[in-house]
């Protein structure tokens, strides 16, 4: 193992074990619920959007290492983004995923997000990698009124 692909894995555990941002969001203008019942990840996911600009964002919920991480890296990588970052952001992320090649400049812009290069050798941990960022999504999607819930299968 590479020295890069170790210290992305002690960033994945760090994460894994010890989520940041993981608490429920006073104020926020928006949240969803998601689930992965192929393995059992639970998330709900709240963000407080001003100025279209995401004020904070943070979560609650249970799940593997890898969707619990995924979550608390998407929420200090999503503070401060615009909504139309966020996109551009989750489409990088999702395309690093799926094993789409991206160029280094793509990949540079994923920061400790590209710790993730590595799922997309695994299919079925896809979709805990992604649960949150779905979650996100379907939350923006709904403003301030509650969003039905994201199953991902």
């Amino acid at each position: 193992m590479s020295h890069a692909s170790d210290l992305y894995q002690e960033l994945i555990l760090d994460h894994g074990r010890k989520p940041r941002n993981f608490r429920a969001l006073e104020g926020a203008t928006a949240r969803a619920d998601g689930h992965n019942p192929l393995c059992g990840d639970k998330v709900t996911v709240y963000v407080r959007v001003e100025g279209g600009r995401v004020a904070d964002v943070t979560f609650t919920g249970a799940g593997c290492a890898i969707s619990q991480a995924s979550t608390s890296l998407m929420t200090e990588a999503l503070r401060g983004k615009t909504l139309e970052e966020v996109e551009a952001l989750f489409g990088r992320f999702h395309a690093l995923l799926t094993g789409t090649p991206a160029d280094e400049e793509e990949t540079e812009a994923l920061g400790k997000l590209a710790a993730f290069a590595g799922v997309a050798e695994f299919p079925m941990r896809v979709k805990c990698a992604t649960l949150a960022w779905h979650t996100l999504r379907a939350a923006l999607a709904s403003g301030a009124a509650p969003a039905a819930p994201v199953t991902t299968e």
